[in-house]
């Protein structure tokens, strides 16, 4: 189940950024903003996997968050995407947010 969520909020994050930034969304434009934070998402659940560790724990949620960013902002480098710093702090503070607070809440509800 958290593989969705953090996969839905992820992209997400990527409707956010193409709506605020170009007013505007299309599919092809959601996809070029989403599909490196989408790998490196699915980058993080391989270490959770190898590390046997369950997704809902607030500390798995910081390994999606750092994956989902790190190597969401190697891949939009070597793709010719912008990494300018206010772009990296947004990201950085939206993505963990994202990934990390859902998983804070679920924990204070058991």
């Amino acid at each position: 189940m958290w593989l969705v969520v953090d996969l839905l909020l992820v992209g997400v994050f990527a409707v956010i950024g193409r709506l605020s930034h170009y007013g505007t969304l299309t599919l092809g434009g959601w996809w070029t903003t989403a599909w490196p934070f989408l790998a490196g998402t699915l980058v993080a659940y391989a270490a959770l996997a190898v590390l046997r560790r369950p997704p809902a724990a607030v500390g798995s949620g910081v390994v999606v968050w750092l994956g989902a960013l790190v190597v969401g902002m190697v891949l939009r480098q070597v793709s010719g995407q912008g990494t300018a710093t206010p772009f990296v702090v947004v990201a950085t503070l939206v993505l963990g947010a994202l990934l990390v607070l859902p998983r804070v809440g679920a924990r204070a509800r058991r």
